[in-house]
C-alpha cells in the first residue's frame, strides 16, 4: 500500500464527514427572508385615516413631529442593573457593594426631578446578544436569527427597511460617531462620521475618548438633526475584566459624566435616548440568551414632556411579509389584523376625546402589547422553519461515513485488501451523481445549490462501498465481527453518544468528560492486571471482559506502570481546576486562574503568578530537551535540532517578555507606552515567526540522526582491567595474558591500516530508532507556543499538564501493546479513545465552553493591537486557533499513539547474546551493547507500516464521527426543544468547527510521518550511493 493511497483515502473520508455537516447545517441552522421593500408617506401604516394630515404641519409624514432633533446615545452592554442605584443598607442584613451599582446617578436625579420628562424601562434584547445582530434589530425592528451570529466578524449592508435609510430619505442630517460595525450595516448613509476600530476588547478608552473628542462640538455646531455615538468602554471592560472589576465603576462614572454633559446641551425640540444593545454575564461575556445577557436599559428625556403618539407600523410589514413569505397562518394573521384595528380605533377616540383617558390609554397599550406579542410569535415560528429532507441527508451522509471507517479500519489489516480500488469506484460513481444533478437542475432551470450537489456527489461516492459491504458480508464475517471494539469501550462510546441527547450532560460535559477518562484510565489498568502484565497471572480471578488475551511478558514493572496511572489521574484531577462555569449552574464559580494577570489588582500576587507562569515554560522546554537527548536526537546536526537548542529559548523569551507588556500594559509609564505598544506588536509575531520557520526547517530536514563517518571497518576495542599488584594465581594469569595478547594484536593490526593509502568508508548512524517521534514531538512543541500566546498567561500550566498526561497516558498504553514483528501494527481502541477523550478535556481546561459568549476574542488582537483592517480572515483564525488549540495538538500528535510502543521498547532485551558456556570469552570481550531498533522495525515492513497509519486515521476519524453524529441527531430531534438554541445547536457548531480543525491536524500528522520516512528512505539511498563509490 503506497502513502499517496492513504492520505487519498482519507481525503475522501473528510469529504464524506465534510458533506455531512454542511448538508445537515443548511437544513438546520436558520435564515430569514430579508425584505428589500421600504416604507413611505403615500402608504398608510394601517386602515382609515390619518387626522394630521390635512393639518399641513411642515416635516410630518405619517404623525406630526413631536421632536426636531434625537441624540441617541448608544452604551454598548449597558445592563438594566448597572442604571439602578446603590441598594440601601437593611439592618439584618450582610451590606452588598458592587461597583457597577449607582454610578449612573444623573439618570435617578433626572427621574427625581423631572419624573414627566424621564423614563426608565428594562429593555428585552432577542438573542443572540452579539453586537451587530443587536444593531441591526434596534434599527429595523426585526428578529435576528441564529446563524447571524457568525458574522459579528463581518458586518454586512442592511438590505431591509431601517430608520437610519428613513431618516436619510427625510432629507435628516444623521451625524455618527463610535463604532466601526456601523460603517458597513449603514455604508454612505450619515452626513458626518467618525469610526474607530472597535474589535479590540483589551482597549477600553480609544474609541470613547474618539467620541468626546467630536460629541460636545458637534453638538454645539448644531450641523445635526439625528446625532448617534456608540461608546464600547464598558462592553470592552467587561470582555477584559468583568462587571465585578474597579474599572467597571470607572468607566461607568465616566458615561454618567457625558450623559450629564449631553443633557446640559440639550433644547426644548430635543429628544435623549440612552440605550444598552444587550447585557452582560457576570464573567462579562455575551452573546447567549441569559437573564443578564438579554437585560439592558432604556432611558428617554427631554425638557418638555413626553407622552404617547400612534401606533407603531407593524402590521404592513407583517402584511407584506405573507405575501412574500406563503408561510403565515391565515387564522392567526386575521386575528391580529382584527386587534390591530381594535387598537388602532380606540388610539384614533382617545385623541378626539381625552377624557377618562388613564383608563382608555391603559387599554390601547394592552391591546398593543397583545399585537406586538403574536407578531413576534408568528415571525419567530416562521422563521424556525426547518428542512428535514437536508437534516436527514446530512446525518445519514454522517453515519454512512462512520460506518466507512468502522468497516475499513477492521477491513485493511486483512491480507487480501487492496485500497486502490477502493478509492476509483467512489470517484467514478461520485462524479456521475454530481453530473445528473448538476443536468437536472440545468433542466429545470433550477439555481445550483454547491451544498446539495456535493452532498450528491458524496452520496454517490459510498453508495457502491454500502452495495458491496452489505452483499459481501453473508456468512463470510459473523456478526460480532461488524463490533471490532471491545466491550468497555463500545459501552464508553455509546454512553457518550447517548449524553449528547441530554441538555444537563451538555452543560456538565466537561465533568463528564473527565470522569469518563479517569474511569477508562483505570480500566487500561485493570486490562494490565488482566493481560498478566501487571501482576502474576495466578491472581487472575476475573474475567477479561472482551479484551485479548496476554500477549506476552510485561515489559514494565508493575509499580512502574501503577505509577503511570496515578500520575495520570492527578494531573486529569489539577486540570479539572482550570474550569469555566456554564451560565445554566450558577451555584459553580470559575476558577479565577483563567483571567489574564492584567486582571489582578495586587501587585505581588501578579508577579508571583508570573513568576509561576514563566516557570511553566521553561519546565516545557527543558522536559522537550531532556527527552530529545534521553533518545539522543538532541546531538544530531540537523537544522531543526540546531533550531530547538536556539530557536525554543528565543520563543520562550519573546513569550514571557510580551506576557510582561500585557500584564503591566496599563501601569507603564506614559513616556514608555509607545515602546511598549511597539513590543506587543513585535514579540508575538516574532514567536509566531520562529515557529514557522522550525515547522518550514522540520519539514524540509526531517531525519534527526547523528552520523559518522570513518576509514576501515569499526572494531571494538579490548578493554584491559587494572590490577593492583602481579598476578597472585594461575587464573590471574589465564586471564590478563589473553587480554595482553588481544590488545597487541589490535595495535599491529592498526597500523598496518594506518600505512594504506585508503580504506573502505564505515558510517554509523545514531539515534535512528526515535526518528519518528522525534519529529513528531519537535513539531508539537513548535505549534503548542503559538498557541499559548493566544491564550491566558495561566493557562500555559494547563500546557504543560497536557504535555504531562501525554506522556503518561503513551507511556500506559504502550505497556499494554505488544511489538508484532514483521506486523501487522495495530493501535487499541481504547487508546484512541483515551486520546480524543484528552482532547475534549483540554477544550474545557484552557477555558472554553461550546456556548458563544465564552469564546475568547482576545485572541484575535494578539500581535495586531490596532486591529486588522478590512480583514476578516486572521482575526477569525486567531480566534479559531485560540479556541481548537487542543483538538489540533492532539490530532497532529495522533501518530504518537503508533509510534510510542517501539520507541518504549526495552533496549535490554535487545543486548546481543553470548555463547553458553564460554565464560572465559565472555570475561575477556565484555558484553557489548547493540542499539535498539525502535521504531525502524517499522521499516522491515512498509506495507504494515503504511495499513497502521489508515487504520489509526480511520478510528480516530471513527470516534469524532460518532460525536458529531450524536450532535447532529439531538438537534434535529430535539429542534423543539426549549435549550435548542442555548445548548444543542451551539453543541453542534463548536463540534462541526472542532471535527474539521481535529481532520486537518490528523492529515497534517500523518503527513509529516510519511514525509519522515520518505526522508529516511532517501538518507539510506544516499548512503548506498557514498558506500558504492
Amino acid at each position: 500500500m503506497q502513502k499517496i493511497s492513504v492520505l487519498l483515502f482519507l481525503v475522501w473520508v473528510c469529504f464524506l464527514f465534510y458533506a455531512g455537516i454542511a448538508l445537515f447545517t443548511s437544513g438546520f441552522l436558520l435564515t430569514r427572508l430579508e425584505l428589500t421593500n421600504h416604507s413611505s408617506c403615500q402608504e398608510p401604516p394601517g386602515p382609515g385615516p390619518l387626522p394630521w394630515r390635512s393639518r399641513g404641519e411642515p416635516g410630518a409624514c405619517w404623525m406630526a413631529s413631536r421632536f426636531s432633533r434625537v441624540v441617541l446615545l448608544l452604551i454598548d452592554a449597558l445592563r438594566f442593573d448597572f442604571a439602578q442605584p446603590q441598594r440601601s443598607h437593611v439592618p439584618g442584613e450582610p451590606s452588598v457593594s458592587l461597583p457597577f451599582l449607582g454610578k449612573l446617578g444623573s439618570l435617578q436625579r433626572i427621574l427625581e426631578i423631572q419624573p414627566h420628562n424621564a423614563r426608565l424601562y428594562q429593555s428585552k434584547a432577542d438573542p443572540p446578544t452579539t453586537t451587530m445582530q443587536r444593531l441591526k434589530a434596534l434599527t429595523t425592528g426585526s428578529l435576528p436569527t441564529f446563524i447571524d451570529a457568525g458574522s459579528n466578524f463581518a458586518s454586512y449592508a442592511i438590505v431591509e427597511d431601517s430608520l437610519i435609510k428613513q431618516l436619510s430619505s427625510a432629507g435628516r442630517r444623521v451625524v455618527f460617531m463610535g463604532d466601526d460595525t456601523w460603517k458597513d450595516l449603514f455604508p454612505g448613509a450619515f452626513s458626518q462620521a467618525f469610526f474607530f476600530p472597535s474589535f479590540n476588547v483589551k482597549d477600553l478608552h480609544t474609541v470613547d475618548n474618539g467620541i468626546l473628542e467630536h460629541l460636545y462640538p458637534t453638538m454645539d455646531s448644531g450641523e445635526w438633526d439625528v446625532l448617534i455615538a456608540h461608546f464600547l468602554g464598558v462592553d470592552h471592560c467587561g470582555h477584559k475584566h468583568g462587571p465585578h472589576h474597579p474599572e467597571m465603576a470607572k468607566k461607568l462614572s465616566q458615561m454618567d459624566q457625558v450623559i450629564q454633559g449631553v443633557v446640559e446641551r440639550l433644547e426644548n425640540d430635543t429628544l435623549l435616548v440612552v440605550i444598552g444593545d444587550h447585557g452582560m454575564t457576570n464573567s462579562g461575556d455575551h452573546g447567549g440568551d441569559s437573564e443578564l445577557e438579554i437585560s439592558s436599559a432604556l432611558f428617554l428625556y427631554s425638557p418638555t414632556a413626553l407622552f404617547l403618539r400612534a401606533p407603531p407600523e407593524v402590521f404592513r410589514f407583517l402584511r407584506t411579509y405573507a405575501a412574500a413569505a406563503q408561510d403565515l397562518q391565515v387564522k392567526e394573521l386575521h386575528r391580529l389584523n382584527n386587534l390591530f384595528s381594535k387598537a388602532s380605533a380606540d388610539y384614533q377616540r382617545l385623541l378626539q376625546s381625552p377624557q377618562r383617558a388613564e383608563a382608555a390609554l391603559q387599554t390601547v397599550i394592552t391591546e398593543l402589547q397583545q399585537f406586538l406579542r403574536g407578531v413576534r410569535a408568528m415571525c419567530i415560528e416562521s422563521w424556525a422553519q426547518f428542512s428535514l429532507f437536508r437534516m436527514a441527508g446530512g446525518a445519514a451522509l454522517l453515519a454512512a461515513a462512520c460506518f466507512l471507517c468502522l468497516l475499513v479500519s477492521q477491513w485493511v489489516t486483512s491480507p487480501g485488501f487492496y485500497l486502490r480500488p477502493l478509492l476509483l469506484v467512489p470517484v467514478v460513481w461520485g462524479l456521475a451523481g454530481f453530473i445528473v444533478c448538476a443536468g437536472l437542475w440545468a433542466t429545470t432551470g433550477l439555481k445550483l445549490d454547491p451544498v446539495v450537489l456535493g452532498a450528491v456527489a458524496a452520496m454517490g461516492s459510498v453508495l457502491h462501498f454500502l452495495w458491496k459491504a452489505w452483499a459481501g458480508w453473508g456468512s463470510k464475517r459473523p456478526l460480532a465481527a461488524l463490533l471490532p471494539i471491545p466491550g468497555p469501550v463500545l459501552l464508553l462510546l455509546l454512553i457518550r453518544f447517548a449524553g449528547f441527547f441530554s441538555d444537563s450532560f451538555v452543560v456538565a460535559e466537561a465533568r463528564a468528560t473527565s470522569f469518563l477518562l479517569g474511569s477508562l484510565i483505570l480500566l487500561l489498568v485493570a486490562q494490565l492486571h488482566w493481560e498478566g502484565k501487571l501482576l502474576p497471572p495466578k491472581l487472575l480471578t476475573i474475567p477479561r471482559l472482551g479484551f485479548s488475551a496476554p500477549t506476552g511478558p510485561p515489559r514494565h514493572k508493575g509499580t512502574h506502570t501503577m505509577g503511570l496511572g496515578v500520575g495520570l489521574l492527578l494531573c486529569i484531577r489539577l486540570a479539572g481546576l482550570f474550569h469555566r462555569c456554564p451560565e445554566e449552574t450558577p451555584a459553580c464559580h470559575s476558577s479565577p486562574w483563567l483571567n489574564p494577570l492584567a486582571s489582578m489588582v495586587g501587585g505581588r500576587a501578579k508577579n508571583l503568578w508570573y513568576g509561576a507562569c514563566v516557570g511553566a515554560l521553561v519546565a516545557l522546554l527543558a522536559a522537550v530537551r531532556l527527552w530529545l537527548r534521553r533518545y539522543g536526537n538532541l546531538k544530531s546536526p540537523e537544522p531543526p535540532v540546531l533550531f530547538v537548542r536556539w530557536g525554543l529559548p528565543l520563543m520562550v523569551l519573546g513569550t514571557a517578555a510580551y506576557w510582561a507588556l500585557a500584564s503591566g500594559a496599563d501601569e507603564a509609564p506614559p513616556r514608555l507606552r509607545a515602546l511598549v505598544a511597539g513590543a506587543s506588536v513585535v514579540l508575538p509575531r516574532a514567536v509566531a515567526g520562529l515557529a514557522a520557520s522550525g515547522l518550514l526547517l522540520l519539514l524540509w530536514r526531517p531525519v534527526t540522526v547523528l552520523a559518522k563517518a570513518t576509514m576501515g571497518a569499526p572494531r571494538t576495542r579490548t578493554v584491559l582491567t587494572p590490577f593492583s599488584g602481579p598476578p597472585t594465581s594461575q587464573a590471574d594469569l589465564d586471564y590478563v595474558v589473553p587480554q595482553i595478547y588481544r590488545h597487541m594484536q589490535e595495535e599491529i593490526r592498526g597500523r598496518l591500516e594506518r600505512t594504506k593509502s585508503q580504506g573502505p568508508l564505515t558510517v554509523a548512524a545514531y539515534q535512528l530508532g526515535s526518528v519518528y517521534s522525534a519529529a513528531m514531538v519537535t513539531a508539537l512543541i513548535l505549534l503548542a507556543f503559538p498557541l499559548l500566546l493566544l491564550h491566558a498567561e495561566r493557562i500555559s500550566l494547563v500546557f504543560l499538564l497536557l504535555f504531562l498526561q501525554s506522556f503518561l497516558l503513551l507511556h500506559l498504553l504502550a505497556a499494554g501493546i505488544p511489538i508484532t514483528t514483521p506486523g501487522p501494527f495495530t493501535v487499541p481502541w481504547q487508546a484512541v479513545c483515551a486520546w480524543a477523550l484528552m482532547a475534549t478535556q483540554t477544550f474545557y481546561s484552557t477555558g472554553h465552553q461550546p456556548v458563544f459568549p465564552t469564546i475568547h476574542w482576545h485572541a484575535a488582537f494578539v500581535g495586531f493591537p490596532e486591529g486588522h483592517g478590512s480583514s476578516t480572515w486572521l482575526p477569525a483564525l486567531l480566534v479559531g486557533a485560540n479556541t481548537f488549540a487542543s483538538h489540533l495538538l492532539f490530532a497532529v500528535g495522533c501518530p504518537l499513539l503508533l509510534l510510542w510502543p517501539f520507541l518504549c521498547e526495552s533496549q535490554g532485551s535487545q543486548k546481543r547474546r553470548q555463547p553458553p558456556g564460554n565464560e572465559a570469552e565472555a570475561r575477556v570481550g565484555p558484553e557489548e551493547d547493540e542499539e535498539p531498533l525502535m521504531e525502524m522495525r517499522l521499516r522491515d515492513a512498509p506495507h504494515h507500516f503504511n495499513v497502521a497509519l489508515l487504520q489509526l486515521g480511520l478510528k480516530y476519524l471513527f470516534v469524532l464521527g460518532i460525536q458529531i453524529l450524536a450532535c447532529a441527531l439531538a438537534a434535529s430531534i430535539l429542534r423543539r426543544h426549549l435549550m435548542v438554541w442555548k445548548v444543542f445547536a451551539p453543541k453542534f457548531i463548536f463540534e462541526a468547527v472542532g471535527f474539521i480543525v481535529s481532520s486537518l491536524g490528523l492529515f497534517l500528522g500523518l503527513t509529516l510521518v510519511m514525509r519522515v520516512d520518505g526522508a529516511v528512505s532517501s538518507w539510506f539511498q544516499q548512503l548506498v550511493l557514498a558506500q558504492q563509490r
